[in-house]
């Protein structure tokens, strides 16, 4: 696997605020719109690096003609935890984002951020800013509007004179992109597990890391917005069992996690805590592990 992957360093900076670390897997439409939206809307000078699965739609070509956009290119579809990882020597600053290609963020979702870091004051927290996406999934903590489903529907310039009116509260669970931590947890934890390759259930199992690592502040920045066109690249793969992964791994399920130990999509009012679970919640999730062995 090695073998195939190049690791392309263009930028001379030192000092950026955020790494963004951006994979991407032959989907350079939306590559295009999301990098655009980053120079065009962050507060702050962002690395940026892209890493490039396959690349054969133009998305190599493209990527390439870019000045100051670092990148890691493999020969086929590595995955995102592979992918994360293998961009680490790469990174520049001290707090890495993880951001999908199909996502466009808003104005100032940078500075939100890190005024929120600046206020916490130690590095033991993941931030999740706050997504807007165009269909109902049941999860408290988006904000559903539609502004357009592919390149060719998008209501930019709608999105963009509207944004403002739709932060909400601050919440809890903070796990998905994009999300932000200190390299120095990065770190601690080794980046993210590849027993989840290529990707499904390797948010909550990094922040469940997290948590065994001792961090305690998950939180989602209701004024940090990014909009999420949906699942571009996901629904073309062929998808690990994330779900029997985590459990088998952690002795629980990730919705046991992120509910009962993050609090997902209850407004932030503290650190997560390690619960007290209930008899009927410690047999589902019994009979739940032994059904999965």
């Amino acid at each position: 696997m090695i073998e195939d992957i190049n690791r392309i360093q263009k930028t001379n900076q030192t000092d950026y605020k955020f790494c963004l670390l951006l994979p991407t897997w032959n989907n350079l439409g939306f590559l295009k719109v999301c990098i655009n939206s980053i120079l065009k809307n962050s507060f702050f000078k962002l690395q940026i690096i892209v890493i490039v699965n396959e690349g054969s739609d133009g998305t190599l070509e493209w990527i390439e003609s870019l000045n100051e956009i670092d990148y890691v290119h493999s020969r086929f579809n590595i995955g995102i935890c592979y992918g994360l990882n293998i961009a680490r020597s790469l990174i520049k600053s001290e707090y890495i984002v993880y951001i999908n290609d199909d996502m466009y963020v808003l104005p100032n979702w940078d500075l939100e951020l890190s005024k929120e870091i600046k206020n916490i004051g130690h590095k033991n927290f993941m931030l999740s800013s706050t997504l807007i996406e165009p269909t109902e999934t049941g999860n408290s903590c988006v904000i559903v509007k539609d502004y357009g489903r592919d390149i060719q529907n998008f209501k930019e310039d709608q999105l963009l004179k509207e944004y403002s009116g739709l932060s909400i509260r601050d919440w809890s669970g903070s796990t998905w992109p994009p999300n932000v931590v200190h390299i120095d947890l990065w770190d601690l934890v080794g980046g993210l597990s590849i027993e989840f390759s290529p990707g499904m259930y390797s948010d909550p199992d990094f922040s469940r890391k997290l948590f065994e690592a001792g961090v305690r502040l998950f939180k989602g920045k209701g004024n940090s917005l990014v909009y999420h066109f949906g699942s571009k690249s996901t629904n073309r793969i062929r998808r690990n069992d994330g779900r029997k992964t985590f459990l088998l791994k952690w002795g629980i399920t990730s919705n046991t996690f992120t509910t009962k130990y993050l609090r997902k999509g209850e407004s932030f009012s503290g650190d997560a805590v390690t619960p007290k679970l209930s008899w009927m919640t410690l047999l589902i999730n019994k009979l739940k592990r032994i059904k999965s062995c």
